[in-house]
């Protein structure tokens, strides 16, 4: 497992989709993951500092797991198959610990929210499009590259 952080949000162009690209601390590889807007607004709003006068659903589940006296022990994203990431959510109560099947997006929200460590299986570092280390001139044409080699169906297994 690579511990990481979120490094940028950003919008993939040709399909209007954000990314969140994560970066792996002390180290230069990064992985995106498409996700859905209002996700990526979530983890904007987070990012960023801001709340709503009332819950979000993030807020929600993270006020949910400390009414529960739980805690968020890791966020892990886990495997990649047939081009959809999977996550999952560490929770510790007691000496119990139980990982919960989550997508990405929503396990990075509630991980930014509860200020809990973001992991990337090691594998899902592989063939990776981009590297940190490039000039955002050439990670931009490295992405486009690597969108314009995919098929439809491979944008098919991105849901908003």
């Amino acid at each position: 497992m690579v511990e990481v952080k979120v490094w940028k949000l950003a919008m993939d162009g040709r399909t209007d989709t954000p990314v969140v690209i994560l970066r792996e601390i002390g180290g230069q590889r990064i992985l995106p993951i498409w996700i859905g807007l209002a996700e990526a607004r979530a983890i904007a709003m987070e990012l960023a500092g801001k709340r709503f006068q009332r819950p979000l659903t993030h807020d929600l589940i993270k006020t949910i797991i400390m009414g529960l006296d739980a805690t968020v022990r890791k966020v892990v994203i886990c495997e990649l198959k047939e081009n959809t990431f999977y996550a999952k959510i560490y929770l510790e109560k007691g000496d119990e610990i139980v990982g919960i099947d989550a997508r990405p997006s929503d396990s990075i929200a509630i991980a930014l929210r509860t200020r809990s460590p973001i992991y990337v299986a090691q594998q899902l570092f592989e063939n990776q499009p981009v590297s940190s280390e490039m000039s955002e001139e050439d990670q931009g044409e490295s992405l486009r590259k690597y969108l314009d080699d995919l098929s439809p169906e491979d944008f098919g297994n991105y849901p908003l």
